[in-house]
């Protein structure tokens, strides 16, 4: 019998170095479920995602996952944009991203 494996290819759009000493990466498929799912008002701000992700104003750790941290940029007074991470031994992924006006709960381990 023949081993008929399929091989899955996905197109990073990005990956980034954090403050945090890991790197995020976001590949095409996913960013379209966060564009067109989870926040439709993140189309076309991939770059503004990356800011974030390489210049934050603040980091938080999750309460709930140490490994999932809250990365934040003010956009303009009362108004942040937040990418959500998860760091998988170096190697970390977007969860999401949102724009928001105020900063989630979580323990605050990096600020500018």
């Amino acid at each position: 019998m023949r081993n008929n494996r399929v091989i899955m290819i996905r197109k990073i759009i990005f990956e980034v170095p954090t403050p945090l000493n890991f790197s995020v990466r976001v590949t095409e498929d996913y960013w379209n479920i966060i564009v067109s799912i989870k926040h439709p008002v993140m189309k076309g701000k991939e770059a503004e995602v990356k800011l974030v992700l390489t210049d934050p104003d603040e980091i938080r750790q999750s309460l709930k996952d140490d490994n999932v941290y809250l990365f934040y940029k003010m956009q303009k007074e009362q108004r942040w944009i937040c990418a959500v991470t998860k760091d998988n031994a170096g190697y970390g992924f977007l969860i999401t991203a949102y724009p928001t006006d105020n900063i989630k709960e979580g323990k605050e381990i990096w600020k500018k």
